[in-house]
């Protein structure tokens, strides 16, 4: 490992357990092995580093893709929502102090914001194409059904460990749940049953 990926390992280390104010460029530099001139040279300022280590951190997390062309709604669903859900649950720690920072440095949500971002528009994408196909009902507004489906997942890996009480299922549940849930509400059905849209359908433009 190179002295910057030290560094951003550090960095994000040290910002998880004492926030930005605790994570001083001394404990990072002693954490990452290296002195604090080091971390000048490699970053600038202790805040260039810890965004970037953010979001390098953020950038790591991949969900399985979802496909250009749908044919089961509940498995590709599923699939993807369980990677998702997984990688929401190891980067939580992070991200609840990412966005406990939010009040003093906007920046650190926005870091912590990047990937879940990503796959929003990638979830609602795959949505309005459901809906193209009629795999989907034509009243489904693919941005806000996504949004809909994401926030179960993060609430549920951000507050599960916080109000254990409102959740009476396995963590690993939670994922098939959730898409089951969702898919009765959008209409989702499967390719071999999908009717095709018509013009009068009601379908609108947001995808």
């Amino acid at each position: 490992m190179d002295v910057r990926e030290k560094l951003l390992n550090a960095a994000l280390e040290v910002f998880q357990e004492a926030g930005s104010r605790g994570a001083t460029t001394r404990r990072i530099a002693q954490a990452a092995g290296v002195n604090e001139i080091t971390l000048f040279r490699h970053f600038g300022s202790k805040s260039a580093l810890i965004h970037e280590a953010l979001r390098a951190a953020m950038g790591r997390m991949e969900a399985a893709r979802l496909p250009d062309e749908p044919r089961d709604p509940a498995g590709e669903l599923t699939v993807w929502c369980r990677a998702h859900h997984a990688h929401l649950m190891g980067a939580r720690a992070m991200i609840r102090t990412a966005m406990g920072e939010f009040d003093q440095e906007p920046v650190m949500g926005t870091c912590a914001a990047d990937a879940p971002a990503r796959f929003a528009v990638e979830l609602a994408g795959y949505l309005g194409r459901l809906r193209e196909r009629g795999m989907a009902d034509a009243a489904v507004e693919p941005s806000v059904a996504a949004t809909m489906l994401m926030g179960a997942l993060f609430s549920d890996a951000m507050g599960r460990d916080v109000m254990p009480q409102l959740y009476t299922y396995a963590p690993e549940e939670a994922p098939e749940r959730y898409v089951a849930l969702f898919l009765r509400a959008i209409g989702a059905r499967p390719a071999h049953e999908a009717h095709t849209p018509d013009i009068n359908d009601g379908a609108g433009t947001d995808t």
